[in-house]
């Protein structure tokens, strides 16, 4: 690469990384002032709050990449305009796509880390973010009980509890169906099911045992049974961020189990899949969005630049976040279709900013 590459590349990642480490304390400190009292009152051990909070940074970092990369391309890329330093390379013979190379140089570092991060990285920052937050952030008249909850454990079991509560870890109105093939063989139900942690079973309390015979079917009671079952704990508290835990790897074995069970939530846990492939291909197009905004000398300055940007990286999350929930409450709209438009509408959006800028 020439000076000149490297002089834009070091700007690039530099102004990136420094955005990052200015706004990551901000928000801790924000999230530390709002939470604070609740971690007083819920004993968090000083351990586990420290722990919280390097995962909050990577789990904010990766929330948030878009703006950061969008406002911090703008932010020295105006300087550059500014300064003229931008007419200066045009000027000398350089054409405009020859200018950008180190820009997508820079696009390319950015998406690799991005993608290491999603896939490997975030995953595990984000099930310590999300376990501390419903451990100790939650008010006990925030822990909703999971309600109406089915679950197909494999293609010969049915689980259904009416409700489950996260803070007992109690089901109510348990019942399991056993078929073969078409036909209901036996059907378990009682009133509750606990889990019992220093025995690893499952007690039942008023257990009914209904086995189905070819004349007559024939009933086993019991006030209390403490047995065994072939599912686990999480088939009775499904969360919502449960694909969000998982890395490359565990998350497509994930998928694949739950769509065996006819989970309801498969279009949610698609999205995150689906986000997590597109965040690399996000990098390409902001960047060329923002040096597109950015590279031209306006009359207001850089102030002009910024609030455009802004404008636009807001715009960006409201399309997608519009999408991936229309994705996860509906089942005719494809996951895949709603992470895509996003890139696919600004894309275009790039290729028309950067034609301009390059007249």
């Amino acid at each position: 690469m020439k000076i000149i590459d490297w002089y834009i590349l070091k700007r690039y990642l530099a102004t990136f990384f420094v955005m990052i480490l200015l706004f990551i304390p901000i928000g801790i400190m924000v999230d530390l002032s709002e939470k604070v009292d609740k971690m007083i009152d819920n004993e968090a051990p000083a351990g586990a709050i420290i722990q919280y909070y390097i995962d909050f940074t990577f789990y904010f970092a990766n929330l948030l990449f878009p703006i950061f990369l969008f406002l911090s391309i703008i932010w020295f890329t105006s300087k550059l305009a500014n300064n003229t330093e931008i007419t200066a390379i045009l000027s000398s013979g350089v054409s405009f796509a020859r200018f950008l190379r180190p820009y997508l140089i820079g696009a390319s570092i950015i998406a690799f880390i991005a993608f290491v991060m999603g896939m490997f990285i975030v995953p595990n920052a984000s099930e310590g973010y999300n376990e501390f937050k419903y451990k100790y952030l939650k008010k006990h008249s925030d822990e909703r009980e999971t309600t109406n909850l089915f679950n197909q454990l494999n293609d010969n079991d049915y689980l259904y509890v009416s409700s489950f509560d996260p803070r007992t870890d109690i089901g109510y109105n348990f019942t399991l169906e056993h078929f073969d093939g078409n036909q209901l063989k036996y059907k378990i139900s009682a009133r509750n099911i606990r889990w019992i942690e220093k025995d690893s079973t499952y007690r039942l309390t008023t257990y009914v045992k209904r086995l189905i015979g070819k004349e007559n079917d024939s009933l086993v009671r019991q006030s209390r049974l403490d047995t065994l079952f072939n599912f686990k704990l999480e088939d009775l508290t499904p969360v919502s961020y449960a694909a969000e835990t998982k890395n490359l790897f565990e998350l497509n074995d994930f998928i694949e189990k739950e769509r065996k069970k006819g989970s309801a939530n498969i279009n949610t846990y698609l999205v995150v899949k689906y986000k997590r492939w597109s965040l690399p291909v996000t990098a390409f197009i902001l960047t060329f969005i923002a040096v597109a905004v950015s590279s031209i000398k306006r009359r207001g300055g850089m102030g002009v630049n910024l609030a455009l940007g802004i404008s636009l990286a807001f715009i960006f999350i409201f399309f997608d976040k519009i999408f991936s929930t229309i994705a996860e409450r509906s089942t005719s709209f494809s996951p895949l279709l709603a992470v895509s438009l996003p890139n696919i509408v600004f894309g275009l959006l790039a290729l028309y900013l950067l034609n301009n800028a390059k007249r």
